[in-house]
């Protein structure tokens, strides 16, 4: 076996071991937001119900375990197993077991979150939701304590790290002309989907720190990840500054996994033997080490189309070539809004219209609402939800397949529905009347912030909805 010596290398176990235990932490994130969510939003019941979209697409264009059956319970049964495999893998559960169950645990998890997402249509059309069922498929072969690391495995990490960053940079280069002139941060964390609770210090930083941020964006996402296929230490040192800007992104907004997710892959790119001695971990069996270079062919093969993308002057951004997912290509903001829209929902319990006809405002978890509530920190759970609400306002063609539904719901005072709002104004009886208008929000000044107490300022631009009952909701 001297001759397969190349192939594992344990001075790559500290990268291994942040990564596993930290993407388990994320699996256990994305099967608990499906598990709390899916009812309201893919159930059976749902806006988007999975057995009418499994009717219309074909398997091969979404591959699902679900195809096969599906229930609430099911689906329940599915998400809870997910997160409860999910934590024993956090917990070490896999370098407990022989080589080969753990990787078939890693790969139970890979389908389980992969037949959610096939069928999860507009709620899981994010770019993170591909990062995590790739970065998952290469888990599987990462072996555990077993074996010392696949140093191909780990290398493809990088690869998918590079791609992530660097595909985001050149999106961004070629989008919004505010991204070259260094001004995309003077709105950016006022109109981002969800702003958290730091967003609003963040848009008052002085305009020339707005111009550093952008620099250091570039520099981060075009110039530092060719770092990462440098000898160590400089690997670390680029994986490094990949981990800071990401954290710097976590603090500023709410965007789910996707900043954690970057961070778990930067850090795999750690030189272990700058923190401790290597451990004298095993060589790999024959088997697997075949199994990985196989892997890592069908990896390279698969990436000529999103290298492609990354080439060319029509880049997609988020974009997944295959029902698998086994690599995509990535992005995010391309373009910045100037102004920030928000719909808001609201209801009244009178019979009929009048002059004097008084309307409750529906409030969400994470959106803004009520211009003095400091927007709250939700990532790396995903409010499905509201992210969507944001994507409505920027265009009605983003709500067309679920907005009526979710209206009807509302009407109905359907519990799953509810569940997912944080404030419903009608506790007893459902409305009669539901509304949707269309507000521009704005970050309150400080003078504003000191003598009104509120964070937001807001003025109405149009009616989104009109006054609707039940019997006359648009449907999909």
């Amino acid at each position: 076996m001297e001759w397969f010596t190349w192939f594992t290398s344990s001075d790559y176990w500290l990268g291994r071991l942040i990564f596993q235990r930290g993407l388990a932490g994320l699996y256990l994130v994305a099967f608990l937001c499906a598990a709390f969510q899916f009812r309201a939003l893919i159930g059976e019941r749902g806006m988007l119900p999975v057995p009418e979209y499994v009717r219309r697409v074909p398997a091969r264009r979404a591959p699902s375990l679900f195809r096969l059956h599906y229930s609430d319970r099911f689906f329940a049964l599915c998400a809870w197993a997910g997160a409860a495999l999910a934590l024993a893998l956090i917990a070490g559960a896999g370098d407990a077991v022989p080589l080969a169950v753990s990787m078939l645990m890693w790969a139970v998890l890979w389908a389980l979150y992969l037949s959610i997402v096939n069928v999860g249509q507009t709620w899981y059309g994010f770019g993170w939701e591909s990062l995590l069922l790739e970065a998952g498929f290469l888990a599987v072969f990462l072996g555990n304590d077993r074996t010392a690391p696949p140093v191909l495995v780990m290398w493809l990490l990088r690869w998918l790290l590079f791609r992530v960053e660097f595909g985001a940079g050149l999106i961004k280069l070629r989008g919004d002309p505010c991204w070259r002139d260094l001004t995309c941060l003077y709105y950016h964390h006022e109109t981002q989907p969800m702003p958290g609770p730091l967003s609003w210090f963040f848009h008052r930083m002085p305009r020339p720190l707005h111009r550093v941020e952008a620099a250091a964006n570039h520099m981060t996402q075009l110039v530092v990840p060719v770092l990462l296929f440098t000898p160590q230490p400089v690997a670390t040192v680029g994986a490094g500054l990949i981990a800071v800007t990401q954290f710097w992104l976590v603090l500023s907004g709410n965007f789910s996994w996707l900043n954690w997710i970057t961070i778990v892959l930067a850090l795999s790119a750690v030189d272990g033997t700058l923190v401790a001695d290597a451990p004298d971990l095993p060589e790999a069996p024959l088997w697997y080490g075949v199994l990985v270079m196989v892997v890592t062919a069908l990896v390279l093969a698969l990436s000529v189309r999103p290298v492609r993308n990354l080439l060319s002057r029509h880049q997609a951004m988020n974009r997944s070539f295959d029902p698998l997912h086994l690599v995509n290509t990535y992005g995010a903001f391309g373009t910045v809004g100037r102004v920030r829209h928000e719909i808001v929902i609201e209801g009244t319990d009178e019979p009929a219209l009048h002059a004097g006809t008084v309307w409750r405002e529906y409030a969400f978890k994470g959106k803004p609402g009520d211009v003095r509530r400091l927007p709250r920190q939700y990532a790396p759970y995903h409010l499905r939800l509201d992210w969507m609400m944001w994507f409505a306002a920027l265009s009605p063609a983003y709500a067309a397949e679920w907005f009526g539904p979710l209206v009807e719901r509302l009407l109905d005072g359907d519990r799953d529905t509810l569940k997912l709002l944080r404030h419903n104004p009608f506790p007893d009886t459902p409305p009669t009347m539901i509304r949707a208008r269309v507000y521009r929000y704005r970050f309150t000044t400080w003078q504003e912030l000191r003598s009104t107490g509120a964070w937001w300022h807001r003025t109405l631009v149009r009616e989104f909805l009109p006054p609707t009952r039940l019997e006359s909701t648009p449907m999909r």
